[in-house]
């Protein structure tokens, strides 16, 4: 029974000693009164603001809230009535005995966020800020003394350091070019100087598009910028919407590198079909994990994303219990208040040894997520590690995911891997699109070992060589239209001139002169292949050869009647000398005594009448003066038949030494006979287009000159010339080349070149040297004609302003 009842005294001596310290707390407690400003919408900054002073009256630290004067900023608000509006706040709890002890300052950026800095600044007001700005940024406090730093503290919001990665990553990578796309969840208008400054990164940094349709098209923009190199920087539905219209631009590959970074811990989810993407996000631990649930539940701190929203919580706590240990201090004691109306600027209030900061770095606050990392305004952050997640999605599928490692928030922040894990393989491969035109020996197709049609010829080995240089790879494809680039009388070009300037290709690599126009729309290398000119192209003469040439200087007909004046007459002879009672063999007694004795049989008239038309003679002539008569007259036919053949075969020989092969293109241009022209859009055909209107200009320069009326006339009579003073050599040739037509390609002109009856008659093809020359030693039935004119050197051709320039041409 004894023992029961020391039971029940001890109890209620317990339960009396909790009540009496409950009431010692309140009794004693600090009150701290606040004044809060945040924007509008701002949920994170709203619930951890309000949990924070909840948690407090029910913690039993010791420090209570007083007057609570909440204002909320709305963007785009008069300035002006701002001012007005807080100026009404601060001079009612003045003017109550309740002015603030600190005002916690929750504005992000902007006019309205700058002008609560000027507000709080001018009257001295210890103010804890959670803005976004770097050192600097924050245009109203750039320039306080060492005092006013003491009591005006910022604290850098999560989203102002986790955008730092992206800093760091550019820096490890050698990342020379960068899209950055961001939404509302991240404040970035303050990043377009700072984030990427003094670092040799070309970047673009634009926020995220609404509508589909249009965030598509913001994605081809920064393509056709040349971007390869992307980040994603938002919510988790943010960056799905930015990686499906990246699949729709096809923006992934070997090409392309994606980096995301998020508030948000949920894992990538996106329709890519095949995209590689680096995820860096915070992940609570487990000792965040169970205290954040505890506000959530205990405090309704349910806000997204939850780093924001324990960030507001945490910031509140430690604003109020750092003016509650200043004010336990009695640093308050002798704290002048200033009303808007009493405001002298040319005697503003001066608030010294008043340390906020000291104090906020002090008090004890349990930290929700991570620690603050101390320093000045612009430096200071939560030091919140974020993962860094490899995730590979197939067909809108997470097919693997695989985790590299940490970054740890710093400026600069720290990049630290897990064993064997890098960035390396999550680099842009640099791949130039480059444009040619096939022109051998420069550029061909052929087939390989492997069956596999490839490129090959000079400007191919070139390319490797400078890629094993300057370490890129390249896509190579031709133009569409065939041709190397020439522009009209509308100033628009085609051929590999257009892609470069379309944006199209990076490179264009072919036999291309260096021509004036184009380098005031592209820029050239230093040459690779110096000085190459215009030459001439002719089917090479073909000396006929035969056994019966001296057969061809009579007509076929003559022979013939020859050959039929031949037989006849030996016809005839040997009529005369078998039927003449006068011939040899018919009156043999009467010749008997003679030296020679031939009788004329039919063979032997053959060979008389065919001997008679040589030198040596047909030998003894027939008996019978018939015979002698028909003798007489083969012998004067024969006489001129000779004659006649000797003359007409001097005359041929002669004939044929007559025709002047083309030597030139002035013999070119000063006959009729061979037609002639280049390749239709080659550089070619433009110096000969160029020459014939240069020759026009001067000619309308010459007629004004001529027909200028404020000339003397003494000057007028030294114009006056019979005589054209300027040479329309390549007006004429122009329009030859125009009416007989320019070849499309170069195969079509070697058909015209070969179909050629003779080097005097048929087609002569104008081109570049090189490619005349390998088509002479490839074909035998060609040849080179004249010295080479119009040198030009080939280079390789690159955009307007590209850096690769430079680099092509060191290397």
């Amino acid at each position: 029974m004894a023992s029961y009842t020391r039971m029940v005294v001890g109890a209620r001596l317990l339960q009396f000693l909790y009540l009496t310290a409950t009431l010692l707390a309140g009794t004693f407690a600090q009150k701290v009164n606040i004044f809060v400003l945040h924007d509008e919408g701002n949920v994170q900054a709203q619930q951890g603001i309000m949990a924070a002073i909840k948690f407090l009256e029910n913690s039993g630290d010791g420090v209570t809230v007083g007057r609570q004067d909440m204002m909320t900023m709305k963007k785009g608000d008069d300035i002006e009535a701002t001012v007005n509006a807080t100026c009404d706040m601060v001079d009612a709890a003045i003017d109550a005995g309740e002015a603030p002890h600190i005002v916690l300052d929750a504005t992000n950026t902007g006019m309205i966020s700058e002008t609560v800095k000027s507000f709080t600044k001018a009257l001295a007001l210890p103010t804890f800020a959670a803005s976004y700005g770097q050192e600097g940024d924050i245009r109203e406090w750039r320039d306080l003394t060492e005092e006013e730093e003491k009591f005006l503290v910022q604290l850098m919001p999560p989203g102002d350091i986790i955008v730092q990665a992206i800093r760091d990553i550019v820096r490890t990578q050698n990342i020379t070019n960068a899209g950055i796309i961001y939404d509302d969840t991240f404040v970035m208008e303050h990043k377009y100087k700072s984030l990427l400054q003094n670092l040799p990164c070309r970047h673009i940094l634009t926020m995220v598009e609404a509508r589909e349709m249009d965030l598509r098209k913001q994605m081809k923009r920064l393509k056709d910028a040349d971007i390869v190199n992307y980040f994603a920087v938002g919510s988790q539905e943010t960056i799905s919407r930015i990686l499906d219209a990246a699949t729709a631009n096809d923006l992934f590959g070997r090409k392309y590198a994606w980096y995301a970074l998020s508030k948000d811990n949920e894992d990538i989810q996106c329709g890519c079909e095949n995209a590689s993407v680096v995820f860096l996000r915070p992940q609570p631990n487990a000792d965040t994990r169970g205290r954040l649930n505890m506000l959530q539940r205990d405090f309704q701190l349910t806000a997204t994303p939850e780093i924001d929203s324990a960030f507001y919580f945490d910031y509140t706590i430690r604003g109020i219990k750092a003016a509650a240990k200043m004010a336990t201090e009695g640093k308050y004691d002798n704290f002048k208040y200033v009303r808007c109306e009493e405001f002298d600027e040319q005697d503003p209030p001066v608030r010294e040894n008043f340390d906020l900061r000291s104090a906020l770095k002090s008090v004890s606050v349990v930290d929700t997520w991570a620690p603050i990392s101390w320093d000045g305004n612009g430096n200071t952050f939560l030091d919140i590690p974020l993962t860094m997640d490899k995730f590979m999605v197939l067909q809108g599928r997470t097919a693997e995911r695989k985790a590299l490692g940490e970054w740890d928030a710093g400026m600069p922040g720290t990049l630290m891997f897990k064993s064997g894990m890098n960035l390396v393989d999550f680099q842009a491969v640099t791949v130039y699109r480059i444009t040619t035109v096939q022109q051998s020996p420069f550029i061909y197709k052929r087939t390989n070992e492997e069956g596999e049609v490839e490129y090959s010829g000079y400007c191919i080995d070139l390319i490797n060589e400078i890629k094993a240089i300057v370490d890129f790879e390249y896509e190579l494809f031709e133009a569409p239209d065939g041709k190397f680039g020439t522009m009209n009388d509308d100033m628009e070009w085609n051929g590999m001139i257009k892609q470069l300037i379309d944006k199209q290709a990076d490179i264009a690599l072919a036999p291309l002169s260096v021509m004036a126009e184009r380098e005031n729309v592209v820029d050239f290398t230093v040459p690779y292949y110096d000085l190459v000119g215009i030459t001439i192209l002719m089917k090479k003469p073909k000396v006929p050869t035969s056994l019966f040439k001296f057969l061809t200087v009579l007509e076929p007909e003559v022979w013939i009647c020859i050959l039929f004046a031949y037989a006849f007459t030996s016809v005839l002879l040997w009529i005369f000398d078998r039927f003449s009672p006068y011939s040899y063999q018919n009156n043999k007694e009467r010749y008997k005594d003679d030296d020679e004795k031939r009788e004329f049989t039919f063979k032997e008239c053959l060979w008389f009448c065919m001997t008679s038309l040589t030198p040596q003679g047909g030998g003894e002539a027939p008996k019978n003066l018939s015979g002698r008569l028909v003798a007489a007259t083969w012998w004067l036919f024969g006489f001129i038949i000779i004659a006649s053949y000797t003359a007409n075969l001097a005359a041929f020989l002669t004939v044929s030494r007559l025709d002047t092969p083309i030597e030139s293109l002035d013999d070119l241009s000063n006959q009729y006979k061979v037609q002639y022209a280049p390749m239709n859009g080659s550089s070619t055909m433009t110096y000969f287009e160029r020459m014939a209107y240069i020759e026009k200009k001067f000619y309308e320069i010459w007629k004004d000159m001529s027909l200028n009326d404020s000339m003397s006339d003494v000057e007028r009579a030294k114009l006056a010339v019979w005589d054209y003073p300027v040479s329309d050599k390549y007006t004429k040739m122009w329009q030859s080349m125009q009416e007989a037509g320019l070849p499309q390609t170069f195969e079509s002109a070697l058909e015209r070149v070969r179909k050629s009856t003779s080097s005097s008659e048929g087609f002569a093809y104008l081109g570049d040297a090189t490619q005349i020359r390998y088509a002479i030693l490839t074909s035998c039935d060609m040849m080179s004609v004249g010295d080479e004119f119009s040198r030009k050197p080939f280079a390789i051709a690159v955009t307007k302003g590209s850096p690769l320039k430079d680099q092509l041409s060191g290397a």
